[in-house]
This record gives structure tokens, sequence and C-alpha cells, in this order.
């Protein structure tokens, strides 16, 4: 093992509350649409592609339509982040700091393009990951997207940490072992490994 790649959401930050609050601002007040986005039905969109988001969210209206109202959304979620950082979980920075003493550290999420930086920048944390790459960056999904970051930074033994049967699947798919983060959104029966806060990563692998 030489690396861990952390999946965003629902692994390294709680952000569903603040970037529901942003979303329903910006669709009430900009764009006068009677929607209210809440928390638990961010936590079941949270982890697929941004264009199979919009199509959930905004049902009805034209694909690039979709697109755009998401888009704006997100820019509006980036600049609410920036303002306040969502909540970290537990001893979050105690455990990397300790991994990134021995292992390279990456971000592989489905979010959109400039998401991982707001998160970097808001929580302070970018100084112990190595790199990071999205689904806005690559337009693919997430087993090609791990598979992208895997080859670009020659990783040859990494091990992925997330929160749902997406990520799962998409590391079966890429043949990367699977660290399930019970804490988060998801449910996963049978996980390569189990934590149950992010501090257990180091009880794993250190």
């Amino acid at each position: 093992m030489d690396s861990i790649i952390f999946d965003l959401d629902g692994t390294l930050w709680d952000s569903t509350e603040i970037v529901a609050n942003a979303w329903t601002e910006y669709l009430n007040n900009t764009e006068h649409m009677d929607i209210t986005i809440t928390v638990e039905k961010l936590k079941a969109l949270f982890g697929r592609p941004m264009p199979q988001i919009a199509e959930k969210v905004f049902t009805g209206r034209s694909r690039e339509e979709q697109l755009r109202l998401l888009d704006n959304c997100c820019q509006a979620e980036h600049r609410a982040l920036l303002k306040h950082c969502a909540p970290l979980y537990e001893d979050l920075e105690e455990a990397l700091q300790t991994l990134s003493r021995k292992y390279q550290l990456y971000i592989v999420s489905n979010c959109q393009a400039g998401y991982i930086e707001v998160f970097l920048e808001a929580s302070g944390l970018g100084r112990y990951f190595t790199g990071h790459l999205c689904h806005g960056d690559t337009g693919a999904d997430k087993p090609e997207t791990l598979s992208i970051l895997i080859r670009r930074q020659g990783l040859k033994a990494p091990v992925y940490v997330g929160d749902t049967m997406g990520d799962f699947l998409s590391c079966q798919k890429a043949g990367v072992p699977f660290v399930f983060a019970s804490y988060g959104f998801g449910e996963v029966p049978a996980p390569d490994y189990r934590i149950e806060r992010p501090m257990d990563l180091v009880r794993l692998f250190i």
C-alpha cells in the first residue's frame, strides 16, 4: 500500500446543510422557483455524477436548463462554503496529519470542478493532500476518474475510502480495495475494511 484516496462528501466533511440552504436561496431568490432543497434529499443524491443530480432535482426541464440551474446552484454553494466551512468529521485533521507522514493522500469525487478546491481552502487541509481529481475535471464516471488519477500519479497500491455503495462498486470496477466510512451517507454490506471515524484509518494502516 502506497497511498490513500478519499471520497469527499460523507467521508471528509458533511456540507449538506450549507449546500441545501445555498441552493434553496439561489433558486427562490434568483430563479424565482418554489423549490426547497433538503438535507435528506442531498444525502440521497450526493455521490452521483452531476448530470444525474441535475436530472433528479430539475425533472421535466430540458437537459441544457437542468445543467444551467445546477451549475448556478454549485457556484452559490462554493461561495457559501468559503464563508463558512462545513463540519469536518471527528479528528479528521489529526488522522490526515498522521497518515500523510507515511502515505500520499488524494481525493477523487463525482463532484463539479472547483468543489474539491473549495474544500481544501475552506478546511485548511490542503497541505495534507498530494493531488485530486473529480467528474467535473474528467467528464468520466468515478471508476474511470479513479483509474485516471492512479495512472497519472503512478500509484502502485492505493486504497479508497468512501461512504456509499457507488463508491464500493467503483472500486471493484477499478480494482482498488475499499474502506467503508460507516459514519457517512450510505450503506455497504461487505466492504474490504470498515471504519467508524477517520482515526480508525490510523489503527488500520499505521
